[in-house]
């Protein structure tokens, strides 16, 4: 269960291929490449335990460093590349790295990031210039045999800080050998269906948890990663016809923006290799998921979990059938429903999603947002709110924080969002709870129109159609519209910046 295995028995395997260019990484070259960056860790002086951080675009280098790192026992956090100099400077500094590996891509912010940590060690890859030494120069520099105290490393990745700024999550490393299974590696294969030697498709940033985690559970089985550089919906339905691609991980705004090509777009490829199509991340409103196992087949996959790994939830497109709308039962963990004072709430009462018996959670350097993720019971939550049917299904209704209070009803987005999506005019959409003098907030459809231009005849049909299909009390106050909305490339929605626009708040930034 380790990509070094591979690069033995078959060696001129592709590791990954790069979407738009074709680069392809072969196990052997991997290996060999991985064994040379763990032998530049050690010249450093990193010793197990230490971390160096990723700052760059999804780049044919990143799997390299990554997998130096985890076989020379260090954490290695990989930060949005979508940040700014400032923000990657707070997390560089939160979680102690002593190495920074950055791209030429990244252009002129590159410097920015160098002068405010000069006392890091600094590489980057692609053409180099100073302050930043060439990563590949150092690297090749090194002989490719492995370093004689290998020992597994972990990631130590931060919150996407849709919420508030973001926080690391830091696990224990084990002390065991780099090829020691996890919990991933045996739900890839146990739950979604991997098999050894897959081809598997990552159509998200790699930064981001989930697609850093399962590429990398991937090579575990000696499976083959097409890398997009970014989404494009047509393009990914040719790369799958292309490369005979099993299996993927998405987040439903991929789905969206898939049924939302033309008919005689979508019918064009030839998706029958496909055998597991896995999403997560964010809310799959019903009609979306109903629309892709009817165009799929029954290989769509879900789950529920977080960065935090505190829990974990599953449901296959049988039981999501019978089950439409949830988010799978408890597989890591027990789930436990409850009300503001911490206790248990009976089936099909809503309240806040704990896991009771599941791994704890930790947040680096922030022992208070430790202490509210728990209740009085030492179950932890990661905010979402919820309910459970007599099955132990779960059914997500939305984050506690964006709950909307107008008049004393309590008011879950969500829902509302899940029914505008639908509409064939609408690109994307967040609703939030604007101030308002009579009721406290109210409720406020911020569209991104398919078109790119809204207009007060689209306002007024969007307005009917959610008097049509939602109670008066959820029926928007207020349409609004932006040409684009502030969604991170992993399919959550940076709903506060939205939200702190309506509530006077200049200084929100995406962090």
């Amino acid at each position: 269960m380790h990509p070094s295995h591979y690069a033995k028995s078959h060696p001129d395997r592709a590791a990954y291929i790069m979407a738009s260019t074709g680069e392809t990484v072969t196990y052997k070259q991997l290996d060999d490449r991985s064994n040379q960056g763990a032998q530049l860790f050690r010249s450093l002086g990193l010793q197990v335990g230490d971390l160096i951080a990723i700052f760059m675009e999804n780049n044919p280098r990143y799997f390299e460093i990554a997998w130096a790192a985890q076989r020379a026992g260090l954490y290695y956090t990989c930060i949005s590349s979508k940040l700014t100099a400032g923000e990657v400077e707070y997390i560089l500094r939160d979680c102690g790295a002593k190495v920074l590996i950055t791209s030429a891509a990244m252009g002129a912010l590159t410097d920015e990031v160098a002068a405010l940590v000069p006392d890091l060690k600094l590489y980057m890859v692609g053409e180099s210039h100073a302050p930043f030494d060439s990563f590949e120069a150092a690297r090749d520099a090194m002989p490719a045999t492995p370093i004689a105290d290998e020992t597994a490393g972990s990631d130590m990745l931060y919150s996407s800080g849709t919420t508030g700024r973001p926080k690391g999550v830091k696990p224990a490393l084990t002390g065991g050998p780099i090829d020691a299974p996890n919990a991933l590696q045996m739900m890839t294969q146990g739950l979604f269906g991997f098999r050894e030697g897959c081809v598997y498709i990552s159509p998200a940033p790699l930064y981001h948890a989930a697609p850093l985690r399962w590429c990398m559970s991937v090579h575990k089985l000696g499976g083959t990663v097409i890398i997009m550089e970014r989404f494009d919906p047509e393009t990914a339905l040719a790369l799958i016809e292309k490369y005979k691609v099993e299996c993927g991980q998405f987040v439903p705004t991929h789905f969206v923006r898939m049924l939302k090509l033309p008919e005689e777009v979508r019918s064009r490829y030839d998706l029958s290799s496909l055998t597991s199509a896995v999403h997560a991340a964010a809310p799959c409103p019903v009609p979306v998921k109903e629309q892709m196992i009817a165009w799929w087949g029954p290989v769509i996959h879900e789950y529920y979990a977080g960065t935090e790994g505190n829990g974990f939830c599953y449901i296959g497109s049988t039981d999501w059938m019978a089950h439409k709308g949830s988010v799978g039962k408890a597989v890591l963990g027990e789930l436990r429903i409850c009300n503001e004072e911490g206790d248990p709430l009976p089936p099909r009462q809503e309240g806040q999603v704990y896991f009771e018996n599941g791994p704890p959670i930790n947040y680096h350097n922030d022992p208070a947002k430790t202490a509210d993720s728990y209740n009085k019971h030492g179950w932890t939550s990661l905010g979402d709110v919820g309910w459970v049917d007599e099955e132990g299904f779960l059914y997500l209704t939305d984050r506690k924080s964006f709950m909307i209070i107008s008049g004393g009803v309590n008011i879950y987005p969500q829902e509302i969002e899940n029914l505008l999506v639908t509409h064939p005019k609408v690109t994307d959409v967040a609703v939030i709870g604007a101030p308002d003098e009579e009721m406290g907030e109210k409720v406020v459809a911020v569209i991104q129109p398919a078109s790119g231009k809204g207009d007060d005849a689209l306002a007024a049909e969007l307005l009917a159609f959610c008097r049509a299909n939602l109670s008066h009390v959820k029926t928007p106050r207020q349409i609004d519209f932006m040409e684009e909305l502030p969604r991170h490339p992993t399919g959550k929605l940076y709903k506060r910046l939205i939200r702190d626009a309506y509530w006077g708040k200049t200084d929100a930034k995406i962090v």
